[in-house]
């Protein structure tokens, strides 16, 4: 089983960054600690031959690299240009093999499965995923065979994983609180609804969380009434907010963390409440 650059991190006693700027050569660390580090990494044939110093990097790998993504199916327009945007990424460099899948982004046991059969496959994985589990396991096992695995969108903790692409998710549902806080302008109490699409994904949840925490700091007098997961579908989420919207008549702002804006605003609309809720949501849908 090839050593992976946590494996190194670990027997050489420093962080992962560490071993990450010690083998790209960027500056930062002092001249001991690299030397540890290369040793350490030679040692484990995570680098191979005898290399110098500060020269030391990972063996690169030659011809066409295959890279994979996958990301959650659905009607979700994020993911639509995410999906775009890589694949004409992929078609503009010769030495690339992009492949993308769409899968079910709410079975985390496909999602796993998929990932272990690209085990020996492939060179890199971009993932938007649940933090579950089976998938978790099948990142460790993707990362123990010399795979590189980014996290895209929503992190995965405590996974071998080289990097997460994304914002920080819990200060945006913090940013979100905030703004709400600005738009009302009130006093008063007042009865405010949440959407995801599932807090099985990280970011969802850390989204909520600082929506949460920054209302009970600074805003006590708006109560989280209802709080649903949409699977970040347009027409559940349509569905679910007609429902609401019945049922709390004097509702006055609807927080949505994940997807499926266009149905909330479809639903407001229909029921003459588009001036009346503030609607607050993420990317620009």
């Amino acid at each position: 089983m090839r050593a992976t650059l946590i494996d190194v991190a670990r027997e050489a006693g420093v962080s992962a960054a560490t071993v990450d700027r010690v083998l790209n050569n960027r500056a930062g660390v002092r001249s001991r600690t690299r030397e540890i580090v290369i040793e350490t990494a030679q040692k484990l044939g995570y680098i191979s031959g005898a290399m110098e110093g500060s020269e030391a990097r990972p063996a690169a790998p030659t011809g066409t690299i295959r890279l994979d993504f996958a990301l959650p199916a659905g009607t979700n327009t994020f993911m639509k240009l995410l999906r775009h945007h890589i694949e004409t990424l992929g078609r503009s460099r010769p030495n690339l093999d992009v492949h993308v899948t769409t899968i079910e982004g709410f079975d985390p046991d496909g999602l796993a499965r998929m990932l272990h059969d690209l085990r020996g496959e492939t060179q890199g994985v971009g993932v938007i995923a649940l933090d579950h589990p089976t998938v978790r396991e099948a990142i460790r096992s993707l990362s123990a065979g010399g795979v590189k695995v980014v996290t895209i969108a929503s992190d995965i903790l405590h996974v071998p994983r080289v990097a997460y692409i994304g914002i920080d998710n819990r200060a945006a549902g913090r940013l979100a609180g905030y703004l709400l806080k600005r738009f009302m302008g009130m006093k008063e109490p007042g009865k405010v609804a949440l959407f995801a699409g599932s807090l099985a994904y990280r970011g969802h949840e850390e989204r909520e969380m600082g929506f949460r925490h920054i209302l009970a700091e600074e805003s006590p007098n708006l109560q989280i009434v209802e709080m649903r997961e949409m699977l970040d579908d347009r027409e559940k989420a349509y569905a679910e907010a007609c429902s609401l919207l019945d049922r709390h008549p004097d509702l006055a702002a609807i927080y949505n963390v994940g997807a499926g804006n266009t149905g909330i605003a479809r639903a407001l609309k229909e029921r003459g409440r588009q001036h009346s809720v503030i609607l607050l949501g993420h990317e620009v849908t």
